[in-house]
């Protein structure tokens, strides 16, 4: 589905080139995949240039057979890749039935963005014509970003730290969002989390480190030892 054949991405900073991936390969087809590891480590960096938001340096991106690496942000979504940002983008005078629609490429009628809504945990009767401006929670603005996400479809989504604002919605919800996004796309899901409850839901496990992969395999390999080296971040869910 998506490959990384030894990718670099460097910028420049006032002490000169900075290294931030480095050389990372792998390939990825599997239904749950987590990227984890030290906060700087370079884990949001590969998720942007999966989207298109960055490009690499050096090193080729694969996507289902083909060459996607100078390919823009909008061609890669046209392809089958969607990104949600750890931090949701507020669109002023744009209502979330809008959003809705527009990220399902199509009309819809009432009872279908609401059923989008409601899979994310939203009273949609209370959201469907509000605009997504600063009167929106964060955590509100992320499940609404969420179902935008599952209205899409696609066979690839990356979601970068997606349990912000989970004070407002329980955390078995958001497991239960992803599970019903793969049953209905049946496409790859690669998550970006320190939280051991997402981290236990992945088939695969990537720790990326200073830039590089420093483990790569199933759960149950590789999360016994980021627990016992207390990488994981436990969260107490909150009714």
């Amino acid at each position: 589905m998506i490959e990384f054949k030894n990718v670099s991405f460097d910028v420049e900073s006032g002490e000169g080139v900075k290294e931030i991936i480095d050389d990372v390969s792998f390939a990825i087809d599997e239904r749950f995949v987590a990227l984890t590891g030290p906060n700087g480590g370079g884990k949001s960096t590969i998720a942007k240039l999966i989207a298109g938001i960055y490009k690499p340096t050096s090193g080729r991106i694969i996507f289902n057979g083909e060459d996607i690496t100078d390919m823009s942000v909008t061609d890669r979504a046209n392809s089958g890749i969607s990104f949600a940002f750890q931090q949701p983008v507020r669109f002023k005078g744009i209502t979330v039935r809008d959003l809705i629609m527009l990220a399902g490429g199509r009309k819809m009628n009432l009872s279908e963005v609401c059923e989008f809504l409601s899979n994310v945990g939203l009273c949609a009767r209370d959201y469907v014509d509000r605009e997504v401006n600063d009167s929106l929670s964060g955590g509100e603005l992320k499940r609404i970003e969420i179902a935008m996400t599952i209205a899409r479809g696609t066979q690839l989504t990356v979601f970068d730290e997606p349990e912000a604002g989970i004070d407002l919605w329980s955390f078995s919800n958001l497991i239960s969002a992803f599970r019903r996004m793969y049953e209905k796309n049946n496409g790859s899901i690669i998550i970006i989390s320190h939280q051991e409850r997402i981290l236990k839901i992945a088939d695969r496990i990537i720790v990326i480190s200073a830039g590089k992969v420093a483990a790569d395999g199933s759960r149950e390999e590789i999360l016994p030892d980021l627990l016992a080296d207390g990488v994981c971040r436990v969260l107490e869910e909150k009714i």
